[in-house]
């Protein structure tokens, strides 16, 4: 926690005015496991450090089977406004291949703890594409979590990472190999499933439900997508700061020792946990604001911004990639205002974001 706090202390010094904060979020890991006392410690530190008078969300993410009434109450009652929850399957052989801690009935009671507690704005998490996975399975995950009641819901498809005991199992042969054909049939289902209870697709992953009243779209994410600045702060944190991508100390002892013993950084003007320094230039971050926002499938990117940011259209940097892309019918052009992916494109969109890399 000292270090934390201390990262956060050194981030506010480096900015000359007090820089406002929009949005705060707790994620990686398993932000639960921290306790109440640490969580007020961590806004305290940031109150003193930075501007919240325009604060808007504060996140958390969480494991289902880490909490319980009690603490979520106490959550809400300290300021917390939306929480995510890993639950990524409601069937009880997924999860055991996905070697998660929680159960089916974990996932239950932390959603209706939750809304006890007073959280409006509730996110769950799932997963896709899982080894031998059905339709009809993923179906009846989707159907449970829309009896939930929730208003977001985000949806990954399986990644196979070397070295996981996922990975070893399908090379022997203990599990099937994911079917990429049957991810997308998967997703493609769940959009059409979900779209007659109100959730439309706001990002590739990512599906809402809004009302006049509330915009309950992930606020933070919102801003990485813009490709706006944000901080982060924490072993392995990541931050875009300046026109600086940051990345922190990943071990953790490394990176307690750089804060609490001030270790001196060789770019001297940045503060002690971080270990990487990429200066981004003018072309990149266009580059970067065209590949996030494409991501936004409603959103996309406003010409009239990007020619504020940058003072030149991004229909004149990249006339060639948005002629072909729009040529082949990936791209959409809207009365010369935005320019986002065409509908039905979001899975193969890697085919499209590929030009602005």
């Amino acid at each position: 926690m000292g270090a934390i706090t201390r990262e956060i202390e050194l981030i506010g010094l480096f900015f000359e005015e007090c820089v406002p904060i929009r949005t705060i979020f707790f994620g990686g890991g398993t932000p639960s496991l921290l306790n109440v006392k640490q969580f007020q410690a961590i806004f305290d530190c940031i109150s003193e450090s930075f501007d919240l008078s325009q604060l808007s969300e504060v996140s958390l993410e969480a494991n289902p089977g880490t909490v319980n009434q009690d603490y979520l109450n106490s959550l809400h009652d300290i300021g917390f406004t939306r929480i995510s929850f890993g639950v990524q399957s409601l069937q009880p052989h997924e999860l055991r291949l996905l070697r998660r801690i929680h159960s089916n009935q974990d996932s239950f009671n932390a959603i209706r703890w939750a809304k006890d507690a007073g959280f409006e704005n509730i996110n769950v998490d799932l997963m896709y594409g899982l080894p031998n996975q059905t339709e009809e399975l993923w179906m009846d995950t989707l159907k449970h979590v829309v009896e939930m009641n929730i208003q977001h819901l985000s949806m990954y498809a399986l990644g196979v990472e070397e070295g996981t005991p996922l990975a070893d199992w399908i090379e022997t042969g203990l599990v099937a190999t994911p079917d990429d054909d049957l991810s997308v049939d998967l997703y493609e289902s769940a959009l059409a499933y979900l779209s007659q209870f109100g959730f439309r697709p706001y990002e590739i992953s990512n599906v809402v439900k809004m009302d006049n009243l509330h915009d309950f779209r992930c606020q933070h994410n919102l801003q990485y997508w813009r490709n706006l600045p944000y901080i982060g702060v924490g072993a392995g944190a990541h931050g875009f700061i300046k026109n600086r991508r940051i990345e922190n100390l990943k071990p953790v002892p490394a990176y307690i020792n750089a804060l609490l013993h001030d270790k001196i950084n060789n770019d001297g003007d940045i503060y002690p946990s971080v270990e990487k320094l990429t200066v981004i230039d003018r072309f990149t971050e266009m580059q970067e604001t065209m590949m996030l926002g494409l991501r936004l499938l409603e959103e996309g990117v406003s010409i009239p911004q990007f020619i504020e940011r940058f003072g030149v259209s991004p229909m004149e940097v990249f006339q060639k990639e948005i002629s072909i892309l729009s040529g082949r019918a990936q791209l959409d052009i809207i009365d010369n205002k935005i320019i986002r992916l065409a509908s039905g494109k979001a899975m193969v969109s890697n085919q499209v974001l590929q030009y602005f890399v």
